[in-house]
C-alpha cells in the first residue's frame, strides 16, 4: 500500500501481510495491534514491522523490546 492510496476505513482491526518496505491489507480495518505492547496502531501510522515474524510494532523501542523477549524465550 502506498501513501496515496485511499480506501474506505473499517472500524475494526485489520489483517495485514507485511512485506519488505510495504504492507498489503488483507482485511480492511482501522488499526493493527503492536506485537510487543498490544497498543492499537492506526494503519496510517504503521511504520515498523517484522517480515519474518509477520508482526507490527508501535515504535522502534517496541520492536527492540519484542526481539529481546523472543531471544529470552
Amino acid at each position: 500500500m502506498n501513501r496515496y492510496e485511499r480506501r474506505p476505513v473499517a472500524a475494526g482491526e485489520a489483517e495485514v501481510e507485511y512485506l519488505d518496505g510495504e504492507f498489503r491489507i488483507l482485511r480492511p480495518g482501522a488499526f493493527v495491534r503492536c506485537a510487543a505492547t498490544g497498543a492499537a496502531i492506526r494503519i496510517e501510522e504503521l511504520r515498523y514491522w517484522n517480515v519474518d515474524l509477520q508482526e507490527p510494532y508501535a515504535s522502534p523501542e517496541a520492536k527492540l523490546l519484542r526481539l529481546k523477549i523472543a531471544a529470552k524465550g
